[in-house]
């Protein structure tokens, strides 16, 4: 057997609150070998980014960890200072859930892939831009020279999970601990980036710890699996063999709730809708979106003439690669940005040249749920008072009734009553996006735009949650534009379907058309990415996406 390269044995994590000490971690055990993928897996808050941040300090202060974590005969727990420094960055490096918070807005992002490499590494500014280039050019930024000049802001959300992945892989780690290093990326880019850790563990080595709640990313990645539970390791295993024959009942309801092409809809989220009617809730004309560039750069233009409409009671799926225009097209649809031409008319109101009056009551009929809850959300804030801030602002209801509002929400997300007291911080990445999606219900909303809202939900939420999702529509009847890169969300949830390429719409049509039979060879491409929750298939796709022959491996 491999000898490990980083263990964890009896790893203990409790979190000291007013209240009694929280347990987020109980007694966990697992280790890695050199160029070994493990893949940790389970529900948002079961601990599995707790216990891989615990190895190598990075939780607050309010923390207690016992137990050991070793990387070779280095004891990791209690290592602090310039040690920790040694190690960090240099042997164990982090690809964050979150970018836009683990990302300084205020400097580019050349900036801090060279304040990384020159940490590390003994090289010259000029050396160190000079190999962030490639770091930008290796993980899929176009027009990398000029891209390393762009600040954070200045970048989709895929973009800037890429650019963590750049800084992760900087000083070639022995380790990389990757949380949720997809989760962001739309299938043609995540099938990058999965072969760009199959080239680093291949070429050089490196162990990866993968926390995901994509389990056809699993398949694809990983050789074993360990499977948590609210704070335990339930379950741990080859690859094939979790997949094949899980053991646990956990397991096998989180491998049950895997959404997938062609899958057929749930029960729960086949019933029958009410009568379409012909309002058209969002029109839109030949809409052009152009961002001013840099002094004596010319105009960026994010939408190039698109046309389209979304009907009261209709689900409209937004599809594309990341930077293809769907946030920018579904921030103008509620007037949080311009267009520079064409028409976009919203509830019967065009939106150009809109007073301010006029638009913050039309805003009153609309949502949006952002596709980053932990930058969308006011820190400062409880989680009651996010959720009913927008029924505060348009003086809805009394303080009683705004409280009740607030507890029908939480449940409706699967969230419990008491979280209103929590401040986001204390949430994980899965909840904040729960909080989000029960925020942007609050005024009951007749247009929603949804920008890649359960992007951060594990499975068995996430199942959850669009079961609730679609019976809401159904009840309040709003017309929802669902931004998103997951083709298999995508089929259980959208009536019509609009792929997008840089910035041009190139196929529109029903879920069946889009997906069973489509036009272009751009979303036979999209769909061709979408990882399958099997280990086999994913070996097979692994061949033919390196061009090595279509022959299946021998087991």
């Amino acid at each position: 057997m491999t000898r490990p390269l980083l263990r964890a044995r009896d790893l203990t994590v409790s979190f000291q609150t007013d209240g009694a000490p929280v347990r987020a971690v109980k007694r966990v055990s697992f280790e890695v070998a050199k160029g070994e993928v493990l893949a940790i897996v389970g529900e948002s808050g079961s601990g599995k980014t707790v216990s891989s941040r615990a190895m190598i300090g990075l939780l607050p202060r309010t923390a207690r960890i016992e137990g050991s974590a070793q990387i070779d005969e280095t004891e990791l727990i209690g290592l602090r200072g310039e040690a920790m420094r040694a190690v960090r960055g240099d042997r164990i490096a982090m690809v964050f859930q979150e970018p836009s918070t683990a990302l300084d807005p205020v400097r580019t992002v050349g900036w801090q892939i060279r304040e990384a490499l020159q940490a590390h590494r003994r090289m010259t500014r000029r050396q160190a831009m000079a190999r962030a280039i490639e770091l930008l050019e290796l993980v899929g930024i176009p027009e990398p020279a000029q891209r390393i000049r762009s600040y954070p802001h200045q970048m989709s959300g895929g973009q800037k999970q890429r650019v963590m992945i750049a800084m992760a892989i900087a000083c070639d780690p022995e380790v990389i601990i990757a949380d949720e290093p997809t989760t962001a990326l739309d299938v043609t880019v995540q099938a990058q980036i999965l072969d760009l850790l199959h080239d680093l563990r291949e070429r050089l080595g490196t162990a990866i710890i993968l926390i995901t709640h994509n389990m056809g990313i699993v398949a694809d990645l990983a050789d074993r699996v360990a499977v948590m539970f609210r704070g335990e390791l339930v379950e741990q295993g080859k690859a094939e063999d979790v997949f094949e024959r899980p053991s646990h009942p956990y397991t096998q309801h989180l491998l049950s709730s895997v959404p997938y092409l062609g899958r057929e809809r749930p029960a729960a989220m086949n019933t029958a809708a009410p009568k379409v009617e012909n309002e058209v809730v969002l029109a839109v004309k030949d809409l052009k979106v152009y961002f001013p560039g840099r002094i004596g750069s010319p105009a960026v233009q994010a939408i190039d003439g698109v046309s389209l409409e979304l009907r009261r009671h209709e689900i409209l799926a937004l599809v594309g690669e990341s930077g293809s225009g769907k946030t920018t097209l579904g921030r103008c649809a509620v007037g949080l940005l311009p267009p520079s031409s064409g028409q976009l008319t919203v509830l019967g109101q065009s939106l150009d040249r809109i007073k301010p009056d006029v638009l913050r009551a039309l805003r009153k009929r609309l949502g949006f749920v952002f596709q980053d809850p932990a930058a969308s959300l006011n820190p400062r804030m409880a989680v009651g008072a996010c959720i009913a801030e927008p029924m505060t602002v348009h003086g809805e209801g009394t303080s009683q009734s705004r409280r009740e509002r607030v507890r029908e929400l939480l449940e409706a997300v699967e969230l419990p009553a008491e979280f209103a007291s929590r401040y986001p911080h204390e949430l994980s990445g899965g909840q904040r996006q729960r909080v989000s999606l029960a925020r942007s219900l609050a005024m009951g909303p007749e247009l929603l735009v949804a920008d890649e809202p359960t992007s951060a939900l594990d499975v068995s939420v996430q199942a959850k949650v669009l079961e609730v999702f679609v019976r809401l529509q159904h009840q309040m009847g709003f017309a929802c534009l669902f931004i998103t890169h997951d083709l298999a969300v995508v089929d259980l949830l959208a009536d019509r379907i609009a792929v997008m390429k840089s910035g041009q719409l190139v196929e529109l049509g029903t879920r069946q058309e889009v997906l069973r039979h489509p036009k272009e060879q751009y979303t036979r491409d999209l769909i061709a990415a979408v990882p399958l929750p099997d280990p086999a298939a994913q070996r097979l796709r692994q061949r033919q996406r390196r061009g090595a022959g279509l022959e299946v491996a021998t087991s």
